[in-house]
């Protein structure tokens, strides 16, 4: 695979390497405070970085020229982001991150089964193997021996 040819790919990779640091930086910063206050202060940071982010880049449109459609589908994406940090972070607070983490990518499986319902996606039988080895090894670090 040609990683200059694939952006998506060095994006996604990124995106594994910082959640893995989220998981381990989180369950450092919970200590002595409320998974939800945490979760708080998390969501202000991510804000403000991504509000200087914008500005600086040039990509500041007038969000209000956003279609109904987006703004109905952008909105539902934050509400189901924001009740995903604040299991993870409920989940970290009283959890190992070395458990919680893991438990937590059966999102991969869900996003997989979501996007053949939702979005037409046909997998290869390959990729669903894939799929099935992470179902696998999430049922592995779940179940209580």
């Amino acid at each position: 695979m040609n990683l200059a040819a694939s952006n998506w790919f060095l994006w996604a990779a990124l995106s594994a390497v910082f959640a893995a640091l989220t998981a381990v930086l989180a369950k450092l910063g919970l200590a002595g405070v409320d998974s939800d206050m945490a979760t708080l202060v998390r969501t202000v940071v991510i804000f403000a970085v991504l509000l200087v982010f914008v500005n600086a880049t040039g990509k500041w449109t007038n969000p209000l020229q956003l279609s109904p459609r987006t703004w109905l589908f952008l909105v539902l994406s934050g509400l189901a982001t924001g009740a995903s940090w604040v299991c993870y972070f409920r989940a970290l607070k009283v959890g190992d991150a070395s458990r919680v983490a893991p438990v937590d990518k059966l999102s991969v499986v869900l996003v997989v089964l979501f996007a053949v319902m939702f979005l037409g996606e046909r997998p290869s039988g390959r990729e669903w193997a894939g799929v099935a080895m992470i179902a696998g090894g999430v049922l592995m670090l779940a179940i209580k021996r």
